[in-house]
């Protein structure tokens, strides 16, 4: 009898202990399934969800409306590109060419006031893929000329450094760089000083052939380069293009000016498309050297 009774006993326990198992995996389960649900949930939202029909609005400083940033460039599709941001400017990097696809900045009246003095090194920036080395520039006849000029970047000494990364660098003759394209350098920082701020983006021509190549790794010697400038804080504000040769440039500055809409068809960007449409339109067409030389 008691033998029977312990028998019972156990298979009781054992039905109980079944049922357990049972309900655990059915827990586990349903809580595998919520996961699962929750994550393609958010997965759907990141990449489907929209908002509202309407891009969000920001006010910049005189009462502009941006629909988003006017240190946005948009570019040809199939170009290779880096997102890279530094104290003081950001670099899209071209891991192709060795050379930034472009760089832009904002630079106000008070960053044009800073003392930090330049520094000799260049350094390699081991974090971006295909960053060119130092020995790429040694004895290859050109200079290393900056996108972001240093001069520019004398407000921070964190600033400062990231302008000698050589991806901020492109090979640059010596009569370009220190002749018509530091004159334009300075001249930026002029209008820095009057307009109380501009946005400068500046770059090689990727869409010539540049068949000449430097060093080890090959870098793209550019044929041109390109600047465009808008004082988008003026009323109205204006914008100003330039391209130039990389070699002696003939004529001065002035003669290298040009609409920005002109530097978009060479380049096959699309420039400051944060500006309200009206605006944009007037701005990009505009081509008077004189009037940025002149204005008080």
């Amino acid at each position: 009898m008691a033998t029977k009774r312990n028998n019972t006993y156990l298979l009781r326990s054992a039905r109980r202990r079944r049922r357990r198992q049972r309900r655990a995996l059915a827990r586990d389960i349903l809580g595998l399934l919520f996961a699962a649900v929750a994550c393609w949930g958010m997965y759907y939202w990141l990449n489907h969800w929209k908002g509202d029909s309407h891009e969000v609005e920001l006010s910049a400083p005189g009462g502009l409306k941006l629909s988003g940033s006017l240190e946005e460039v948009k570019m040809p599709e199939g170009v290779p590109q880096q997102i890279v941001a530094y104290p003081g400017f950001t670099v899209n990097f071209n891991a192709e060419h060795h050379v930034p696809n472009y760089v832009v900045w904002e630079l106000t009246a008070d960053e044009c006031k800073g003392s930090e003095p330049r520094l000799k090194n260049f350094f390699e920036d081991k974090n971006v893929e295909g960053c060119p080395t130092l020995y790429d520039y040694r004895k290859s006849g050109y200079t290393r000329g900056h996108m972001a000029p240093a001069a520019d970047m004398k407000w921070s000494a964190e600033a400062m450094r990231a302008s000698n990364y050589l991806t901020n660098i492109c090979p640059q003759a010596a009569s370009m760089n220190s002749g018509a394209w530091s004159t334009l350098e300075e001249n930026c920082r002029a209008w820095a000083m009057r307009d109380s701020a501009i946005v400068i983006i500046a770059g090689p021509v990727l869409t010539d052939r540049m068949p000449l190549h430097i060093g080890k790794n090959r870098v793209a010697v550019p044929e041109r380069f390109f600047k465009v400038v808008l004082a988008p804080y003026v009323n109205p504000p204006r914008g100003i293009g330039f391209v130039m040769p990389n070699s002696k440039v003939r004529g001065g500055v002035h003669t290298h000016a040009m609409s920005i809409d002109e530097v978009e068809e060479i380049t096959g960007m699309d420039f400051f498309s944060a500006l309200p449409d009206d605006i944009e339109t007037a701005v990009e067409k505009e081509n008077s050297y004189p009037k940025w030389q002149t204005l008080k």
